[in-house]
């Protein structure tokens, strides 16, 4: 192993020490031992919402852009998005006359975030979404032009891409890029390390092209030597955008015991930690690793995010109800922030011996209509979501107390009409839900379990997405960051549709400052 010094120790701090400890990557290269084998201004290390738009902002600058993707397709988590952005003050919610401001955004966030959100970066969001909404309408992005609701959100504040995916943007994003003479792309290009020169900026990559990723090994970065190296230098410097860490099964549980190998992610198999531990080795400084979201809409009959869980968040969980199958009844506010939800249906869950009490998400044809029908005509269609004629016939089928469930229901269309929900504070006011309950036939259902969603943590960065060094707590020169390989921006936990915001807008303002 290699060698760790005092100064070195002190420079990385304790968590990146660990990392390099743990880590079979070799020291970071330094410029006058390297030949480069390609130049660029700018060099972007991921291919997802923030990389795309970084790389879409410094090509608008001039700049040079080489874009590398270790897998062999581009946009990463991005491309299974559920296509939803946060833009406060955004032309549908105006015209929906609904009235947003940065103390509301703010304190949406925080309270999510129990207060450990860096106040500083969520400005930035709320100032610069709009900026991000109008660039991407530009490129071709199209929108489904209504403003929807999210978890956590007090009010509703988010736009969604007409086909109701991230594809909607990633799609028009990559066209833009690739067709400019100024860009490359290259996938199956692994980033392993940084080049910097002797006064520790930044000034190139080392990667390793050709690369198979292989989803048997516990961890590519730590094992997988596939790949023939190659350096590209960074005149301006690189900008860091891989994304998180929730497929990573050691390193998450390094941060996290409970979560187990057993214990699924909804994120695509290459979400894993190498290029974070790379920039910590460098000396950047960690934030909040060990805040690690899961998604309390997924489907246990499911793998990974499946077809049902947009319906279980959009039409279930902002229209209708969640119930415990074994009472019929309700257990939680369906519209609360997902680490709420996701304690709730834990609990739930574990009222069975093998922790199979999965809770039922129920909404009426009203709440379909009200939200994308995709949502729901994609999960019939697989099966993941069952459709009824009647309350009685969804109540039988899951094997609910038919009895205590019809008194849930109707108590809860009476807590619709009255917008009031006494129970659990559920928002039931008509410029939220719509006056929508549950009586209009058919009804729809599925079950739901939480997998691992979204890592919080990440490397710190400032206002202008640079880098911050844990030993100086100074801007890394030539080293930027964007998305959810930074942390400081949700705190403990994000809000719906916020990683789409955050992406965006850093990786906007990273390639503005680059």
């Amino acid at each position: 192993m290699q060698e760790i010094s005092r100064r070195n120790f002190i420079k990385i701090g304790a968590a990146g020490a660990l990392a390099l400890a743990a880590s079979s990557a070799s020291a970071t290269q330094n410029a006058k031992d390297v030949k480069f084998d390609e130049e660029y201004d700018v060099v972007v290390i991921g291919s997802g919402f923030a990389g795309s738009m970084a790389t879409l902002q410094a090509l608008k600058r001039g700049k040079k852009v080489l874009m590398i993707e270790k897998m062999g397709r581009a946009g990463g988590n991005s491309v299974i998005n559920a296509g939803n952005m946060a833009v406060p003050n955004n032309e549908f919610q105006k015209a929906a006359g609904i009235t947003d401001s940065k103390e509301a955004f703010i304190a949406d966030c925080l309270k999510d975030g129990l207060n450990l959100n860096h106040i500083d970066l969520l400005g930035v969001i709320y100032d610069r979404a709009g900026d991000a909404f109008e660039y991407l309408k530009s490129i071709g992005v199209e929108f489904s032009g209504k403003v929807i609701s999210a978890s956590g959100h007090s009010l509703k504040r988010a736009v969604q891409a007409k086909n109701a995916s991230g594809s909607g943007y990633i799609q028009p994003m990559h066209k833009a890029i690739e067709e400019n003479a100024n860009a490359v792309i290259k996938k199956r290009t692994k980033f392993d390390d940084f080049v910097v020169d002797d006064s520790g900026r930044v000034v190139g990559v080392k990667c390793r092209e050709e690369y198979k990723f292989d989803p048997q090994l516990a961890s590519d970065d730590r094992e997988n030597k596939s790949g023939e190296v190659k350096f590209f230098k960074a005149k301006d410097g690189v900008i860091l955008a891989a994304g998180g860490y929730s497929s990573d099964k050691w390193f998450r549980a390094q941060q996290v015991p409970y979560l187990k190998d057993n214990i699924e992610t909804v994120s695509q198999p290459g979400a894993t930690a190498g290029t974070l531990i790379a920039a910590m080795k460098l000396g950047a400084n960690p934030l909040q690793l060990s805040w690690i979201q899961l998604n309390p809409y997924t489907n246990p009959s499911e793998k990974g995010f499946g077809t049902s869980a947009l319906f279980s968040n959009h039409c279930a969980n902002d229209y209708g109800l969640t119930v415990d199958p074994k009472t019929g009844k309700r257990f939680m506010n369906e519209h609360a922030g997902r680490k709420i939800k996701t304690e709730a249906i834990f609990k739930c869950m574990a009222e069975s011996e093998n922790n199979d009490n999965y809770p039922v998400n129920i909404c009426d044809q009203a709440a379909v209509d009200a939200n994308n029908p995709v949502y729901t005509s994609k999960g019939v269609e697989a099966g993941s979501i069952k459709k009824f004629n009647t309350l009685e016939e969804l109540a039988k089928f899951y094997k609910i107390p038919l009895e205590p469930f019809l008194k849930t229901i109707a108590d809860f269309n009476g807590y619709v009409k009255a917008g009031s929900d006494p129970e659990f504070g559920k928002p039931l006011t008509k410029a939220d839900v719509s006056g929508i309950d549950v009586s209009k036939a058919p009804f729809y259902a599925c079950q739901t379990s939480p997998k691992i969603l979204y890592c919080m943590g990440g490397v710190q960065i400032n206002t202008k997405a640079q880098v911050i060094d844990a030993a100086s707590g100074e801007p890394i020169a030539g080293l930027y960051a964007a998305g959810e390989i930074t942390g400081g921006v949700h705190g403990a936990s994000r809000l719906g549709t916020m990683s789409m915001a955050d992406c965006m807008v850093f990786g906007m303002v990273a390639a503005e400052n680059i």
